[in-house]
């Protein structure tokens, strides 16, 4: 129990980490009452990311915005001596290699030295479980010498030798040009950037709840309408309703992805009034349905 706990908040350190990347500065780490050295390392980050969030605030700086290009699905197909026989054709990009680069190569040599261990200890436990089925973090080395972290599935296929390695990945898109990734705002908008930065905010914050009209935004941020509406979209090459209805889609597809949680409730989580909605919206976007995801041996709809 208390390995798994571990596990939970490591990953917690992860998704952190993966939000600042994003441009989110309003995630936070669930504080508990241990004080070892993920306990500090949690509360470091936390307060990194609120000394950040200030700053660029404070400098009349609009926090930059990454959205996800998309979400790749990697997908490799190792034999019993883990070496990879297949793979999907994102594999390449998002490693940065050549596809004759990757075949009938070691697994291991894509893995980063700070994961050969787990590696290592996943490699022994599906050598002796045919049924076997694990979701590890793993850092990826790509080909251009940069750490790439993932968490990925682990299985062994039924009736077969073959193992396969499931992991997504985003791929981010600057949404503001090289020279423009940070855009200073002339003092007398700066007001008007700070209401901007607190939208964006509220928004990653409420991802579970319906998105208020937006005469009700407009009241919350002490702001009219029109200033919040174009406000956000030349600040964030975005609708505030778009921007909303892409991040809980995200947030959905790393839940389906990662977590055990019926899909039904997880349309609820993010904000959805119902599981036909989801779905529809779910698969117009991401061009597959929610349950065609391989989510292990406990997938409840």
């Amino acid at each position: 129990m208390k390995n798994q706990t571990t596990q939970q908040r490591i990953k917690a350190i992860y998704q952190m980490l993966f939000e600042m990347a994003t441009g989110n500065l309003s995630f936070r780490i669930f504080k508990t009452d241990q004080n070892d050295e993920i306990g500090k390392l949690s509360e470091m980050l936390n307060n990194l990311a609120e000394e950040m969030h200030d700053i660029i605030l404070q400098s009349g700086y609009v926090n930059p915005h990454y959205s996800y290009q998309n979400l790749v699905q990697k997908t490799f197909i190792l034999d019993d001596k883990f070496i990879i026989r297949s793979f999907n054709a994102h594999v390449p990009e998002a490693l940065y290699y050549k596809s004759e680069e990757l075949f009938k190569i070691d697994f291991e040599k894509f893995i980063a030295p700070q994961s050969f261990s787990i590696w290592n200890e996943k490699k022994m436990e599906a050598s002796r479980d045919g049924n076997y089925h694990s979701t590890v973090p793993l850092i990826f080395l790509t080909g251009k010498s940069k750490l790439l972290p993932c968490f990925c599935t682990i299985s062994r296929l039924r009736y077969s030798d073959k193992i396969i390695v499931n992991s997504i990945t985003t791929v981010l898109q600057e949404l503001l040009s090289d020279t423009k990734f940070a855009i200073e705002i002339a003092t007398e908008k700066h007001s008007e950037a700070v209401v901007m930065q607190n939208l964006y905010d509220y928004i990653l914050n409420h991802l579970e709840e319906p998105l208020p009209t937006l005469k009700a935004l407009s009241v919350l941020f002490d702001t009219n309408e029109y200033k919040l509406k174009h406000g956000f979209r030349e600040l964030f090459k975005t609708s505030i309703y778009s921007f909303y209805h892409e991040e809980r889609l995200k947030r959905a597809h790393l839940m389906v992805n990662q977590t055990n949680i019926p899909l039904k409730e997880i349309a609820i989580m993010n904000g959805f009034n119902s599981y036909l909605n989801f779905y529809k919206a779910f698969k117009k976007r991401f061009k597959y349905a929610p349950s065609e995801i391989d989510r292990g041996p406990h997938e409840a709809v």
